[in-house]
């Protein structure tokens, strides 16, 4: 019983770090219904600058985090408006191909400039446990990154419920067609969704990291890629609160399943988040909580 517990809190630490990421993936799917391959890439990036100043420019850890925010927000509104706007948004192939070019990019980048060696990274929670039971022990860091994914979900679709570019954006997400004969301007619409999904996605990547469990170097974010990918689709690829419940599951299935199955091996834990991806792609494609396609006949 107690290493099941402990195996329980470990899911709900890492399902709570793949939502923030999913989450970035759904802010990107709604807008163009794309998968953004370099999400993950572009989160790694972010991460490295907010170390950057908090570690050489001396700012608080907190402080940095919103500065890193914003300029990977600034980085993602770039992105938008010169590689992706110029193309046919109807046109996913063009698309692909500059995320996963992008991908290469970001990733060679960030090796370039700050080599390959892993960093420890700042820690943005406190030390210490909450609770405990035998072995297993509940962390501060697993109960803040949780509670930081429940009010990031919740400030996002305020936001998009509340404020007038959210709303644009939601009718951006939900006809585009129809948004642009009522005067939405599609182009800054969509930018401003690259920005808000670079700015959770580096969120995402400096909670994964902030624990001395992990360090940060460049191929830190492609593993949690493909769980964050499994987790958005599993919870509906245009849902944000579906992103968070995927997330948990997937964090669960990587912690439990994997760990209690004696003919799973743990290194196949990537691998069964592939599964859960094919499952969902073939018996529910809309997800647990995605909006289901309507088409004529």
């Amino acid at each position: 019983m107690e290493l099941f517990v402990a195996r329980l809190f470990d899911g709900l630490s890492n399902g709570a770090t793949y939502a923030l990421i999913a989450m970035a993936l759904v802010i990107i799917y709604k807008a163009t219904t794309l998968i953004n391959f370099a999400q993950g890439e572009m989160a790694m990036f972010g991460a490295f600058i907010v170390l950057v100043l908090a570690t050489e420019r001396g700012l608080p850890i907190w402080i940095a985090l919103i500065v890193g925010m914003l300029i990977s927000a600034l980085i993602g509104a770039v992105i938008e408006r010169t590689l992706i706007r110029p193309f046919d948004p109807a046109d996913h192939l063009p698309l692909v191909i500059i995320t996963l070019g992008l991908f290469l990019g970001f990733n060679a980048v960030a090796g370039i400039i700050w080599r390959f060696d892993p960093r420890a990274f700042p820690r943005m929670f406190p030390d210490g446990n909450v609770l405990s039971f035998g072995v297993a022990t509940l962390s501060w860091y697993t109960v803040c990154v949780v509670i930081t994914v429940i009010v990031v979900a919740g400030g996002v679709n305020l936001f998009l419920n509340t404020t007038k570019i959210g709303l644009a954006f939601r009718a951006v997400s939900s006809n585009l067609e129809s948004s642009q004969l009522v005067g939405i301007r599609i182009g800054p619409t969509l930018q401003f969704g690259w920005a808000l999904a670079a700015a959770v996605g580096t969120l995402g990547a400096c909670v994964f990291v902030a624990t001395p469990l992990r360090q940060l170097e460049p191929s830190v974010m492609v593993r949690v890629l493909i769980f964050a990918a499994s987790a958005a689709a599993l919870g509906g690829l245009d849902s944000l609160w579906g992103a968070v419940v995927g997330g948990l599951i997937i964090g669960m299935v990587q912690s439990i399943l994997v760990q209690y199955t004696t003919f799973i091996p743990n290194e196949m834990s990537l691998a069964t988040a592939v599964i859960v991806l094919m499952l969902v792609l073939l018996f529910r494609p809309s997800g647990l909580f995605g909006t289901k396609r309507v088409e004529r006949v």
